[in-house]
């Protein structure tokens, strides 16, 4: 049973991150049975996990629908990445072993086949920079917010689509890499705030325009 909720935990919940489902669109514990092929006891525990995660919302006797999105929690989302941050790589250009920063190479490119690929790239990028910096508390904490910044990413990359959406937020990412490389951090923790606010206003054009915001 744990490992049938762990399954349908992780592909709702990728399909909800991808915007496959969209922000305030309703879930259907029958459905979602049948896209799966088990009972609803399952389903209705992986809802539960999402809930926690704040990805879905359970209205009783209403059922399920995926947590739209809020224009004032996405600053307040915006405004805690750049706190918890810029913290991080200051930690991690003091702190990290050479090995480790010269790692962060892998990052100077990345899959631009999509907007998926690419914001599943960003992800691990600044998760890596996070545990660089050696605090187990601020991992965790880095880890959530990326998560639930994951959504946001691929509505800011998508608004205007195409492939020239990368090239900013990767010169952002090499520039990054070097003054870490370099153990700067305050270059390094200047670059990721400069980097947050630029996605903050394309984030803030995407949303703008949509009807799934609240």
């Amino acid at each position: 049973m744990e490992l049938v909720r762990e399954r349908i935990f992780q592909e709702v919940r990728r399909d909800i991150v991808a915007c496959k489902l969209k922000p305030g669109e309703e879930l259907r514990e029958g459905q979602l049975a049948v896209r799966f092929g088990v009972s609803r006891l399952p389903v209705r525990d992986a809802m539960q996990k999402l809930e926690h995660e704040g990805l879905i919302e359970i209205e009783p006797r209403r059922g399920h629908r995926v947590e739209p999105i809020s224009i004032a929690d996405a600053q307040d989302l915006i405004d805690l990445r750049i706190i918890l941050e810029t913290a991080a790589v200051r930690l991690a250009a003091e702190r990290a072993e050479g090995v480790q920063l010269k790692a962060l190479d892998e990052f100077r490119t990345a899959d631009t086949s999509s907007v998926e690929a690419f914001a599943a790239h960003n992800s691990r990028f600044h998760r890596r920079l996070s545990e660089l910096s050696g605090n187990a508390r601020m991992i965790e904490q880095i880890r959530s917010v990326m998560e639930n910044y994951a959504r946001l990413c691929i509505i800011s990359l998508s608004n205007p689509p195409g492939r020239d959406s990368f090239s900013g937020p990767l010169r952002y990412h090499r520039s990054i890499i070097d003054a870490v490389q370099l153990r700067n951090g305050k270059r390094a923790a200047e670059l990721i705030a400069k980097h947050a606010e630029r996605s903050r206003g394309a984030i803030m054009r995407g949303l703008g325009g949509r009807a799934i915001v609240e």
